[in-house]
């Protein structure tokens, strides 16, 4: 016996007490989970050089005061918000692919650095943290005596 089934149509969002659409997909069309203020993660490239390693997020239209560096351990963690810009009268959202609200990354660095040497610049879209490399290089110490 062959069963027919008819394609899954998306769930229209509606509001159940009035049998209408959210006033969110009325504006903007199926993309209000953009619009949540879920956090999302900015894209990052972390490499190596002989004297650091260098991390850089994209982070297209974040000012630099809404980004916050910290270095706890050994992980980097960059925290801030993509704020949406004011669009003015929009009647009808078409289509929504960047992420705006809160944002967390966490970056595990695998070297021996000085926390107190990091630094960061924010230029073009791309905030680069630079993290110096602590000298793993083998010495001898010379033993002090009370002579």
């Amino acid at each position: 016996m062959k069963m027919s089934s008819t394609p899954s149509l998306p769930r229209r969002r509606t509001i159940p007490e009035k049998g209408r659409l959210h006033p969110l997909v009325e504006l903007y069309g199926e993309f209000p989970d953009r619009l949540r203020g879920d956090r999302w993660q900015p894209a990052a490239d972390v490499f190596e050089t002989a004297s650091e390693i260098i991390v850089r997020f994209e982070v297209a239209g974040v000012h630099g005061e809404d980004l916050r560096v910290n270095v706890e351990g050994t992980v980097l963690r960059l925290r801030g918000v993509r704020r949406m810009p004011s669009s003015g009268a929009i009647d009808r959202l078409q289509q929504m692919e960047i992420s705006f609200g809160p944002f967390e990354r966490e970056i595990a660095i695998q070297a021996v650095f000085d926390s107190e040497a990091v630094r960061a610049r924010l230029e073009d879209g791309l905030l680069e943290v630079r993290i110096p490399k602590r000298s793993s290089e083998r010495r001898t110490l010379k033993i002090e005596t009370e002579d």
